[in-house]
């Protein structure tokens, strides 16, 4: 079975999420220069287009984000043509099974949470996980903890969210709303600013 991509918009304006028919990877990756790609050709290929900027790479999907200075209308149905040809010329594979460690550790949203949380952020981690992780995917992006200090949770925005205009309300009035409800009344939530 050939692999078959269409394109989906995102609330990022700057991204566009192409979504495959099949599996492209077993690991989520945000990928934003050469060096981060090796190892992974059709990012490789995808970054040598001048107009893309960076990637995020998750299950069965790419999220592009491209320059400001050119619409999506002039791109996206090259993009989507260039994407299903390569995919189809290589063969069914998983992308990123055969990246080093040293570079998957670096991009890997997995190993982003390398550090061992409390209870607390355990049970905010479960919280977005089970409630705000699949819509934000849905969007071609990602979302992590990466901390709770005090009643402050920091969170890591990847793919169609990082950078998103919207990503600000989404913050208050969709994570924050729903983890005051569920865990406390006076938590606050706030984008790591990498």
């Amino acid at each position: 079975m050939l692999y078959t991509i269409y394109a989906e918009s995102t609330p990022n304006p700057e991204v566009m999420k192409f979504v495959s028919n099949r599996m492209l990877v077993d690991k989520s990756i945000e990928i934003t220069n050469m060096a981060e790609a090796r190892g992974i050709d059709i990012a490789e290929e995808l970054l040598k287009f001048p107009f893309v900027k960076s990637l995020y790479m998750s299950s069965n999907f790419i999220s592009i984000s491209k320059d400001k200075n050119i619409e999506w209308e002039e791109i996206a149905m090259h993009l989507r043509v260039f994407i299903s040809d390569f995919l189809n010329d290589n063969g069914i594979k998983n992308y990123t099974e055969n990246i080093s460690t040293s570079v998957k550790e670096k991009n890997t949203c997995d190993v982003e949470m390398k550090k061992e949380f409390n209870s607390q952020e355990k049970e905010i981690d479960a919280i977005l996980t089970e409630y705000i992780k699949p819509a934000v995917e849905s969007d071609g992006g990602n979302i992590t903890l990466k901390s709770l200090e005090g009643n402050t949770v920091t969170v890591n925005l990847k793919g169609a969210c990082s950078g998103c205009p919207s990503a600000a309300s989404t913050l208050k009035g969709g994570i924050e709303s729903l983890l005051k409800e569920k865990f406390d009344p006076n938590i606050i939530v706030v984008a790591d600013e990498m």
